[in-house]
């Protein structure tokens, strides 16, 4: 059966999780589907991706069952691989999203759990129910958030938050997420914010929001203050140096025009 839908409108990729009656539990097929489907929406002419889950909740987060009957015998060989650049195949659910070159945006509602939680982050922005559920649940099952998390959790929050979340597993609220971080803004209902969202971002330049995501990352990345400012220098010049780009700016200004007089 599918378990993800991908659907493109006007510039606009709705990625949807669609095992809802599970709610939207991670299984062998349900990763190898989110992959495909990051990979179809990097090949298209999207702009900004809208990221959901069908039904009451995001995504609980694995499948424990799926994968305990698969009989993944040797834990080293199957999460050792890098098999997505500097990932393995679970990590990419979530590395995936950040990789494209176009924003993402992630609707959150009921459980966002685990490995669910993870691929949220994964996102540029998250939009959450006030009463969506979020947890680092692996320390449940005696393992460690281990699908990219420690590379993204680290960045949007505080070191004594990312360690409570860690060491007990228990679930946050949409309110809290937001209080600490986790979450972007909340919404009652946090597709339609998402699709609005992302419906402005669509509307905006393509080649300059995919710049600004790579100098965004790259800022983040550690870079030297002389690195990052030499970098900005270096996309600005690419943008400047397209006619178009220049089309947009001379109409920007002569908008604002009136201003200076």
């Amino acid at each position: 059966m599918a378990r993800v839908s991908v659907e493109i409108k006007d510039h606009i990729a709705h990625v949807t999780l669609t095992r809802g009656d599970k709610m939207n539990a991670l299984d062998d097929a349900m990763v190898k589907a989110v992959l495909a489907a990051a990979e179809e929406v990097a090949a298209s002419d999207a702009r900004v991706v809208v990221l959901a889950g069908e039904g009451k909740s995001f995504c609980a987060g694995l499948d424990l069952m799926s994968f305990m009957q698969m009989g993944k015998v040797d834990p080293e060989a199957w999460l050792m691989e890098r098999s997505h650049a500097d990932a393995n195949e679970m990590q990419e659910v979530a590395m995936a999203w950040r990789r494209l070159e176009i924003p993402v945006i992630a609707a959150l509602q009921g459980a966002v759990y685990g490995g669910g939680l993870q691929m949220a982050l994964g996102a540029d922005i998250r939009i959450a129910a006030p009463d969506a559920r979020l947890a680092v649940m692996e320390m449940k099952w005696g393992i460690i958030p281990d699908m990219g998390g420690m590379v993204l959790l680290p960045k949007l929050v505080r070191s004594d938050v990312l360690r409570q979340l860690t060491y007990t597993a228990t679930p946050i609220d949409g309110a809290q997420a937001e209080h600490w971080g986790l979450v972007t803004s909340l919404s009652d209902e946090p597709l339609a914010a998402a699709q609005a969202l992302a419906a402005e971002i669509a509307g905006k330049g393509p080649t300059a929001i995919r710049a600004a995501k790579r100098m965004i990352e790259y800022a983040e990345s550690g870079a030297s203050q002389s690195e990052v400012l030499l970098r900005e220098s270096a996309e600005q010049v690419k943008l400047i140096g397209k006619p178009e780009q220049m089309e947009v700016i001379a109409a920007q200004m002569q908008k604002r025009a009136p201003v200076f007089k």
